[in-house]
């Protein structure tokens, strides 16, 4: 049976409280919720803290485990787990990305990196957890080489936008890096291998199939084939390239429009997220969140 097939029903199981301000981003921590293992969720919010939630084994009920604070001195706009799950990244409207570690039962800011000169918008991690992207509204892009000893290294500063940079997303297995901003574009990043400059490789614009307004958000399907971006213009647009001839080290494969969601939201769409199990989720400033799943001929 194909998803298309299936009935969906989004039902509220719990309601998780605690931050005093607007929670703007969450995240999974890897290799929980699996082999019983409890679920871990980050959550990261305007009151300028992060808190840490874990499923109870017993109830199954979500509690905050830790509070993470008096670090950041404005709101926490991005949160991610390293693929390991050993760290989290946190970047912040105060222009810095704190990195947390888990030290016994406490979490500890073990570095912390300065370089935009203003609000950090988004924070990613690559596949094998060896660098960092974070971009922010002086219109750039960082990349950090992660070094022993919990040391961070900018290895490139990319500055291809022209407006604020609302997010950066890795490929789930190759070191390709998206970026989608304030000025309509979602831009493909990837490194020269002679010379270890990392440049643009595509530049997504309206001409090209694009949005015609701000990209908020892009995510990618499991197997790196796919790419979902969601827009200021109502729409939520996918994209495809030939993944096995980028694996093949055959050079970098555009990224080619397939189709256009329309119709779904009268707001602007300010997330969307492709499951492991194939299921796009959007939400939206309509207060509405639509699930959805490819048709019998995709």
């Amino acid at each position: 049976m194909s998803l298309i097939d299936e009935s969906f029903e989004l039902r509220e199981i719990q309601r998780l409280e605690g931050h005093t301000d607007r929670v703007w981003s969450l995240a999974w921590k890897p290799a929980t919720g699996i082999g019983g293992v409890p679920a871990v969720l980050a959550s990261c919010s305007g009151d300028k803290t992060v808190r840490i939630w874990e499923q109870s084994r017993l109830t199954g009920s979500f509690e905050c485990k830790a509070v993470l604070e008096e670090t950041h001195t404005r709101t926490v706009r991005s949160c991610a787990w390293s693929p390991s799950g050993k760290l989290l990244a946190t970047g912040s409207f105060d222009a810095t990305t704190a990195i947390w570690d888990k030290v016994g039962d406490d979490y500890e800011c073990v570095s912390t990196l300065e370089g935009h000169e203003n609000e950090v918008k988004s924070v990613s991690w690559n596949a094998s957890g060896s660098l960092l992207a974070t971009c922010g509204r002086d219109k750039s892009v960082w990349i950090w080489e992660v070094l022993p000893g919990n040391e961070f290294e900018c290895v490139s500063v990319l500055q291809g936008h022209t407006q604020d940079v609302k997010m950066v997303q890795w490929h789930p297995s190759m070191d390709i890096l998206c970026s989608c901003s304030y000025d309509n574009t979602i831009k493909v990043w990837a490194e020269d291998g002679d010379s270890d400059d990392w440049h643009c490789v595509q530049t997504i614009n309206e001409s090209s199939d694009g949005h015609s307004s701000t990209v908020w958000a892009l995510s990618f399907n499991s197997s790196g084939d796919k790419m979902v971006t969601c827009s200021d213009d109502l729409t939520i647009k996918i994209w495809g390239a030939d993944i096995m001839k980028m694996q093949s080290g055959d050079g970098i494969a555009p990224w080619k429009h397939i189709c256009t969601l329309s119709g779904y939201h009268d707001r602007t769409i300010f997330s969307a997220h492709w499951s492991r199990e194939g299921i796009i989720a959007s939400g939206a400033a309509d207060d509405a969140i639509r699930l959805f799943v490819p048709g019998e001929n995709d």
